[in-house]
């Protein structure tokens, strides 16, 4: 099993295509997409900035000391702020916000108030918004808590991938877990109603007694989510993976053994495993979202926010509109001087043809709901799925004779295995795999 789905390199599809198929743009298609905003927002906002480098890090970000072109990224978002309001037809209620990096509270307080002062005076905050931001606990302080607060954010996400000091040196990334439980018990006093924490398997000197002590110290803090990453090792496209010894990296069966010895214990201590990574307690919302089929993935992770478009700013960040994504330019620098011409940063993107729109949808069905009603499914769309998927159904024999789904008259379901290989039988219905269909659709 691990030989045949264990080494393939799958996205991880927050997008249908994958961003790895989109085109470039002409200035003109971001305006016509961004016109069509017709439903409430979910907003992201990257902050790229870190005050050191995490060694495993796969994110778009840098490290900043000296404090210039955080000022310059400030006056630059602002200004983004600015030109994408004049193109959306009106006044959207923002129901979703999320400021993810590099790390936010690299920000400092009053950086914080002006960055967000420009987003709300342009796009107005529903009164029970869910708004949340990206924290670093070694770099947040009770100013800034007390500051995020007054803003309306009422959640808290962290990175913490391993508590043990052994792995946490290997990765350049010294968190106590002091430090950490501290914070989360600062922010539940001022009034934070939810905590996220990541934890990542895969990372040099893992092995699974050590990473038993990390959910243990986890437990103690009590998260009301957790977020389960696999480490990908990419040192031709990440160069400061190379500073990460390869033996040291767990095996592809010590992997795996890391990967079921950490779902065992999160759900034996009360958390619920939610589509391909995700884990909440019973009473959260993304679960009851689940059960009532209104779970959502995209580019923030699962979301209860469905009825919503995602409006993106910063570098790299992607907007997802009826469909349609746009993904800003990727370098801090180049970002800031389109804007400062009074250009959007938008590089490159996609619009989808109807093929595209159905794949999308039994992709993120199979991801949020683990089952698939086919007859259902075709009713919906106005297809006879077992027709239009003629060749993807014969395919799926494979993976049920290895276990990972079930099938009935009008039905497939995942397996417990198949949850954990979620993105291998989606990859089933994904017809860029081998190259662009020849139903593909040109850029937005």
């Amino acid at each position: 099993m691990l030989e045949r789905y264990g080494t393939r390199a799958i996205p991880r599809y927050t997008s249908y295509p994958p961003a790895n198929h989109w085109r470039p743009l002409t200035p003109e298609e971001p305006a016509r997409a961004l016109g069509r905003i017709a439903r409430p927002l979910s907003i992201y906002v990257h902050v790229p900035f870190c005050k050191s480098l995490c060694w495993y890090c796969g994110c778009n970000m840098l490290v900043d000391h000296r404090g210039e072109l955080v000022e310059r990224y400030l006056a630059a978002i602002d200004r983004e702020f600015e030109l994408v309001s004049q193109l959306v037809p009106s006044r959207r209620e923002v129901v979703q916000v999320h400021l993810g990096g590099g790390t936010p509270t690299h920000l400092s307080p009053a950086q914080l108030e002006r960055l967000i002062g420009g987003l709300r005076r342009r796009f107005p905050w529903a009164n029970d918004v869910e708004a949340s931001i990206e924290v670093h606990p070694p770099v947040t302080t009770q100013a800034q808590l007390e500051t995020l607060a007054a803003l309306g954010f009422n959640r808290l996400s962290m990175g913490v991938q391993d508590f043990d000091p052994a792995v946490q040196e290997r990765i350049n990334r010294r968190q106590p877990f002091e430090q950490t439980r501290d914070l989360v018990t600062a922010a539940r006093r001022l009034g934070f109603e939810s905590v996220n924490m990541d934890l990542m398997y895969g990372l040099p000197l893992q092995t699974v007694e050590r990473f038993g002590r990390t959910i243990d110290l986890v437990r103690e803090i009590d998260p009301d989510r957790i977020a389960l990453f696999g480490y990908a090792h990419m040192p031709t496209l990440k160069k400061h993976h190379r500073l990460l010894k390869a033996e040291e990296l767990p095996s592809a069966e010590g992997r795996l053994a890391l990967l079921e010895f950490a779902i065992e214990q999160l759900e034996r201590r009360g958390w619920e495993l939610i589509g391909l990574d995700h884990f909440a307690k019973p009473h959260d919302e993304l679960l009851e979202a689940r059960r009532d089929g209104t779970l959502r993935r995209n580019f923030m992770g699962y979301t209860t926010c469905r009825d919503s478009e995602v409006l993106a700013f910063g570098p790299s960040s992607i907007s997802e509109i009826d469909g349609t994504f746009l993904q800003s330019q990727h370098d801090v620098r180049a970002w800031c001087g389109e804007l400062e011409a009074g250009r959007l940063a938008i590089s490159r993107g996609w619009t989808p043809s109807e093929d595209d729109q159905l794949r999308r949808a039994l992709i993120m069905q199979l991801f949020c709901q683990l089952d698939v009603d086919t007859k259902a499914f075709g009713t919906e769309h106005g297809i006879d799925f077992e027709a239009y998927f003629h060749d993807e159904v014969i395919r799926l024999a494979a993976l049920e004779s290895d276990g990972l789904v079930q099938r009935k008259p009008g039905r497939i379901t995942l397996t417990a295995q198949g949850q954990l290989l979620l993105r291998n039988v989606a990859h089933v219905f994904d017809a860029y795999s081998k190259g662009p269909p020849k139903t593909h659709a040109p850029a937005v």
